[in-house]
């Protein structure tokens, strides 16, 4: 077998000493629903604690407060909320998506706590969409129940991200920093967490490269989508969070599992960026997917046909499109909001074009920008990269390896994805975990520390690499891969490790945050021999539960990736013998 190379890696970022140094007991890196949940409720937590009172927290966004993810996220947030539904059965679903990945008792803190922290989130001044006073409830794909509450249609994660901000802005005691990006962990004698390093940008004494001692740091700060060229994730989303924490010690865990949004909005072979996402919900209220001949195609591909696993569909849109030669295939929501028969008059346009701008006004508004009016046309989609399943490995509690290091949402792995996240399971999980995290770190907190001189090893690579890191990844680890392609990529991936930045700054620091990521990504990607869930080898397309169940943890050690595959415990697969696998075929 030839053997890939094994780059010397950064052991942290080049950046000028800090210029400044502040301080606050608890730093939470990122401001989507996981990270301002997680400051919330652990500034509520200080609030209560007599021994703990006067004590701060900071909220540190790499831009303004709603430009992460969560801003973007349409469908909407799954909780057992319904008549008939029960954590039981949500519990379930999210099984079957994982594919066998999935950790048992994460799912089950998820299901059971979800509903719960759903309610809290309205209570906290969330609008859900409500339909004769009763809260709205949808599907989604690998859903059988209607559990997806929403808002503003198809605006969800805008209005959970206002509620969000408002409340935090509205207490006194949780300080904000914008424009500011995090580099590297401060650790102290005993190796726990004792601060980290920011470049902030236009923050008057706060500018440039500074120092938060604190006594815990809560990664974030989302996930990799910038990792491929086409991607629903925002500019932000450099995984920034991961690198950090891979270079400070820390565990990643399930890199290879990034979910490919069946649905994006196909705007050309040449865009590149942030992509339209067309909502699952769209599917959910009855569009389907057909090719090029005007056929379902999705019909016998899985019991749920149109609504299966994203994987499921990811896949099936990609062999389409190979074996018709097009560079999309088509969604067709034109008969939604009337009869499908009904004959196309005036009358029928106007009761269909008031569904779409009452359900979906977002996507209605975002197609007609390209050109695209899904009333009366058909929409051009592709796969394109959504969601990392992987991440900073955590526990229950959010807890990683570093004393005083916590990390949730999509930065985390909380082990509740699996091989393949079950829809709208991601904004619920950053509410959960967060909260979770908020009910132990402050009976936690470490006494303060000094941070130790930071001596490892300094490296930065330079920004104009990152078109073709994107390209490598794109081409050879995308929805379809296999091990040649790995190892092509590896190989292109390492000689960038040499290109050296001639000056720091964000675009640099951020392209050696995504190509110490896309480096582990590629390398458990080639490690992991089998398909399963949103990892599809075409050389070995089967799953394999003998040799492949279980978990690649990545590591750095002096300065190189490390991999530790990790059997899966027997719980990881409970409940799952008996389930329609990913694949349409009973296991």
């Amino acid at each position: 077998m030839p053997t890939t190379p094994d780059p010397l890696l950064p052991g942290r970022l080049t950046a000028p000493e800090p210029g400044w140094v502040t301080r606050s007991d608890v730093v939470v890196i990122g401001s989507g629903i996981a990270g301002l949940t997680a400051a919330l409720r652990i500034d509520a937590e200080l609030r209560a604690r007599a021994d703990d009172d006067g004590a701060t927290v900071m909220v540190v966004t790499k831009d303004v407060l709603n430009a992460g993810s969560t801003q973007w996220a349409q469908g909407g947030i799954a909780a057992a909320l319904g008549p008939g539904d029960t954590p039981e059965q949500h519990e379930r679903d999210t099984l079957v998506a994982g594919a066998g990945a999935c950790d048992l008792e994460a799912v089950r803190v998820l299901v059971n706590e979800g509903p719960a922290a759903v309610r809290e989130l309205i209570a906290l001044g969330t609008r859900f969409d409500h339909h004769d006073g009763v809260l709205s409830l949808t599907r989604e794909g690998g859903h059988h129940r209607d559990r997806i509450a929403h808002a503003g249609g198809d605006a969800t994660g805008a209005e959970i991200q206002r509620a969000l901000i408002a409340a935090v802005e509205a207490a006194p005691s949780i300080e904000v920093i914008q424009h500011a990006l995090a580099l590297d962990l401060l650790r102290d004698a005993d190796g726990g967490v004792a601060g980290v390093t920011l470049h902030v940008i236009g923050e008057g004494q706060r500018d440039g490269v500074g120092a938060v001692h604190c006594r815990a740091v809560v990664l974030a700060s989302g996930g990799i989508g910038q990792v491929f060229s086409a991607s629903t994730n925002p500019a932000v989303s450099t995984g920034d969070g991961m690198a950090l924490a891979l270079r400070a010690g820390a565990r990643l865990r399930d890199l290879e599992f990034v979910q490919f949004h069946p649905t994006v909005m196909y705007l050309g072979a040449d865009s590149s960026g942030q992509q339209p996402l067309i909502s699952e919900a769209v599917r959910g209220e009855g569009a389907v997917l057909v090719d090029f001949d005007g056929g379902r195609f999705m019909q016998g591909q899985h019991e749920l046909a149109d609504l299966a696993p994203r994987d499921v569909v990811a896949k099936a849109i990609t062999r389409r499109m190979h074996e018709q030669d097009r560079p999309h295939m088509w969604l067709d929501g034109r008969h939604l909001g009337a009869p499908a028969d009904a004959p196309l008059d005036a009358t029928t346009l106007e009761q269909r074009t008031a569904f779409w701008e009452r359900r979906f006004p977002t996507i209605l508004s975002t197609c007609r920008s390209h050109g695209v009016d899904p009333v009366v046309d058909l929409i051009p989609v592709a796969p394109a990269e959504h969601y990392a399943s992987g991440g900073v490995v955590t526990d229950l509690w959010g807890r990683t390896d570093i004393p005083g290091l916590y990390a949730t949402g999509e930065a985390a792995c909380s082990g509740v994805h699996g091989a393949n996240r079950l829809a709208s399971n991601s904004l619920l999980e950053g509410l959960v975990f967060s909260r979770r995290i908020a009910q132990v770190l402050p009976g936690e907190l470490r006494s303060w520390g000094a941070p130790l001189p930071d001596v490892r090893v300094p490296g930065i690579v330079r920004a104009d690499v990152r078109p073709g890191l994107q390209a490598a990844m794109t081409g050879r680890v995308g929805v379809l891969r296999n091990e040649a392609g790995l190892r092509q990529a590896l190989t292109e991936l390492a000689t960038m490790v040499d290109e050296v930045a001639p000056e720091v700054g964000v675009a640099a620091w951020e392209t050696t945050n995504l190509l110490q990521v896309s480096l582990a990504l590629a390398g458990a990607a080639l490690a992991r021999a089998e398909t399963r869930g949103s990892h599809w080898r075409e050389d070995h397309p089967e799953r394999d539960d003998v040799a492949c169940a279980g978990h690649h943890d990545t590591t750095l050690a002096d300065r190189r990736l490390r991999r530790e595959f990790r059997p899966s415990p027997a719980t990881d697969t409970v409940g799952t013998a008996d389930l329609v696998s990913t694949e349409g075929a009973a296991l």
